[in-house]
């Protein structure tokens, strides 16, 4: 439990330390940032860790399909069920985004990081049975691969319009659930480490409805040779950070 929390409250706070002092003026570009870690943070590490488990791969496909039609539901649920602000209603909002279209993407980003953190619990709870320095390891290892995945949700957040205060207190609450996670994993190992797979994949399809549906087509508004090579570097940045962090890591 010790674990757990610490690795959720470290992380947490450490990203909002990053994204509050030194992104928070530029949340609109680092959005492109935000794109590279979460597409490659699910395609080049969740989602292969899911496939090379003993799952029938039909069916980790299926929890993807679902997982993408879910979040796509949830997102009609949102638009349904909240009246969202617009530019110029005296919010405070990045520029060039109306909150109607940002908005979904910060709580869709929360169910999706819930998902996420309550695997990082199992895994710990599953490291700390095997072994107590393996578990501290991991949990290590968890902290540095969660921060830059939670400077993207911070930056997500921010663009969606919460407050610094919003985003860090539903990101906190979401780290929770890595304690519910670990507690899950240690009481009922071996049902629980059964459906890591399926957990990881239905999180990486949260990760990337909301890339490909809700923050690439904002970038896809400033198309200008000006704004695109910034954002493809930034994606590319993106991409190397997850890359660095979770090289030869399991």
């Amino acid at each position: 439990m010790l674990a757990t929390t610490l690795a959720g409250v470290a992380s947490i706070s450490a990203a909002a330390l990053f994204s509050f002092t030194l992104l928070s003026k530029v949340v609109e570009r680092m959005v492109s940032l935000s794109v590279g870690i979460m597409l490659s943070t699910s395609l080049l590490h969740a989602l292969p860790e899911a496939f090379e488990s003993h799952a029938d791969p039909r069916t980790l496909f299926a929890t993807l399909l679902s997982g993408l039609l879910t979040f796509f539901m949830l997102e009609k649920l949102a638009i349904l069920r909240h009246s969202h602000h617009h530019e110029g209603d005296g919010h405070h909002h990045a520029h060039g985004h109306d909150k109607h279209e940002a908005g979904r993407a910060g709580w869709m980003i929360l169910v999706g990081d819930g998902m996420h953190n309550f695997t990082d619990g199992i895994l710990i709870a599953a490291a700390f049975l095997a072994d107590p320095h393996l578990g501290i390891v991991a949990a290590l290892a968890i902290i540095a691969h969660e921060i830059p995945q939670e400077i993207g949700d911070f930056i997500v957040l921010l663009n969606a319009g919460f407050s610094r205060a919003r985003a860090y207190f539903y990101n906190l609450l979401c780290s929770l659930l890595a304690v519910a996670g670990g507690l899950l994993g240690y009481y009922t190992l071996d049902r629980a480490s059964n459906l890591i797979p399926y957990v990881l994949v239905f999180a990486s399809s949260g990760f990337i409805y909301i890339a490909v549906s809700d923050l690439m087509p904002q970038m896809q508004r400033r198309a200008t040779m000006k704004e695109t090579v910034p954002q493809v570097l930034l994606i590319a940045l993106g991409v190397c950070i997850v890359l660095f962090l979770t090289a030869g890591r399991h």
